[in-house]
């Protein structure tokens, strides 16, 4: 049984266990192409790179570089492109997988069985690997809406503890009807929505040939809705395009018989494209998005909404929450086994999280500290230097061993990026994050640190600093 963790459990960035190759032709080329998927690196997210080109340029995956959305989604950066990567995108969504470098010798994705499932299965046999870096989700705050009068779109986005897809479509087709899809979780796309194939309507197929649109069309690619009279001589000319001899219209109105996979398949579909459209938003996030006729017109567009309202609110969810009802992870007794420092230079009052690579301190500020008493007296503003030595001091706990007889100092190598933006003053309560950037080699310890006063920033620095142990 697939073992599901709690929302409430920390979450890790995954990648590939090992490359995937996949060939096919593009159904807008109808060029044959071949991209690997191969592993990448944490915080990397999803690229492309086209090697096929000179300078082998990379397209990061992301709604700000789409360029085109008329029946697929085209992303261009650096001088080049690549287009219909929704059905890919999505696939890579629906497997969890958060950083990948995907290699392509072609500007467009090859459209395989028109569904995400070819890739599901090459992902799923190579394997997916847990990295050593959180994986951090973002919450909507309010309702996120996206209106096209025009086309009759209507897209929201709710706050939600999860990730809740519900489509909508209705093309007034006597052979459609109305259809409605729902993904609940999506760790059940693989199987639910992963195997729909797109799909179009025979008078679009008949202008999109007319036009030389579909040059890696196939009749078993893309579900062909026939909800108007057609006669011979149009279904023999789509049977010349496609060099198919049995071609014919089916008592359901389905082209050539294709079965069906999912009675609603072309709802899932649809939802299968939102999938791959909003996960280039560029953040993982939770939501209930409720979609009415989309498109990726408007799929974009609503992705351009939620990528800009996480943007806003980004910084405070990545402010550690304080409550002082609940007991420290390590109290000043505690703190006092491992940091060198005491009184009056002692910095730290509690330590709240500590993780291998992030630990999270508090600092109270009062009238009574030392330096206030000469530095701006009458007007009592805590020394910048000594935010920075707090920052140290907490960076110590991910640095500096525990639970050993040994006793180690650190040492400052190099402080960059230092910036004072919001003066401390007797009364505030200082949240002090460090994060480590890179493993300790030899130890060397680089750090991003940051100080918060309430919900503002007070305080960021890139640390570097070397622990030394104590002769004995």
């Amino acid at each position: 049984m697939e073992h599901r963790t709690n929302s409430k459990e920390k979450a890790f960035q995954h990648t590939l266990k090992e490359p995937v190759t996949i060939s096919g032709a593009g159904i807008h080329t109808g060029r044959s192409v071949t991209i690997c998927i191969k592993p990448a690196e944490n915080n990397a997210g999803i690229n492309f790179q086209r090697i096929d080109l000179a300078e082998k340029p990379v397209v990061k995956a992301d709604v700000d570089n789409v360029i085109e959305t008329n029946r697929s989604t085209t992303i261009e950066a650096n001088g080049a492109r690549i287009g219909t990567i929704e059905h890919l995108m999505a696939a890579l969504m629906g497997m969890q997988i958060d950083n990948a470098l995907i290699e392509i010798d072609g500007e467009e994705v090859p459209i395989l069985d028109g569904s995400s499932q070819v890739f599901i299965d090459h992902l799923s046999k190579a394997g997916i690997q847990q990295q050593n870096a959180e994986k951090i989700y973002y919450n909507i705050h309010n309702n996120i809406t996206f209106i096209d009068e025009e086309k009759k779109v209507e897209m929201v986005a709710l706050p939600y503890d999860g990730y809740r897809i519900n489509t909508l479509i209705d093309f007034n087709s006597p052979i459609l009807g109305t259809q409605h899809a729902d993904l609940r979780d999506i760790r059940d796309f693989k199987n639910l929505i992963a195997p729909s194939r797109t799909f179009c309507f025979f008078h679009e197929l008949e202008q999109l040939i007319a036009h030389d649109l579909i040059k890696g069309g196939d009749i078993n690619n893309a579900i062909v809705v026939v909800d108007k009279p057609v006669n011979d001589e149009q279904v023999k000319r789509i049977s010349k395009v496609f060099h198919k001899d049995d071609v014919k219209v089916s008592e359901a109105g389905i082209l050539n018989n294709l079965t069906l996979r999912f009675p609603n398949e072309p709802a899932r579909h649809k939802l299968l494209d939102v999938v791959g459209d909003l996960a280039l938003v560029g953040f993982p996030f939770k939501a209930h998005i409720i979609a009415n006729r989309p498109g990726h017109f408007s799929n974009i567009k609503f992705a351009k909404k939620i990528k800009e309202h996480i943007k806003k609110y980004k910084y405070r969810q990545e402010i550690p929450k304080y409550d002082p009802t609940i007991p420290p992870v390590l109290d000043i007794q505690e703190i006092e086994k491992t940091l060198p420092h005491r009184y009056p230079f002692l910095l730290v009052d509690k330590i709240i999280e500590l993780t291998e690579t992030r630990v999270v301190a508090i600092k109270n500020v009062t009238y009574n500290e030392p330096f206030f008493q000469g530095h701006f007296p009458g007007n009592p503003v805590m020394p910048g230097v000594l935010l920075a030595e707090a920052l140290a001091q907490t960076g110590g706990f991910i640095a500096i061993p525990r639970n050993t007889k040994d006793k180690y100092d650190t040492y400052f190598l190099k402080i960059d990026n230092c910036k004072f933006k919001q003066k401390v003053v007797p009364g505030d309560t200082l949240i002090l994050k460090m994060e480590l950037l890179h493993p300790i080699r030899r130890g060397i310890c680089e750090m991003k640190g940051t100080v918060y006063v309430g919900d503002k920033v007070v305080t960021e620095a890139i640390l570097v600093a070397q622990i030394v142990k104590r002769p004995n």
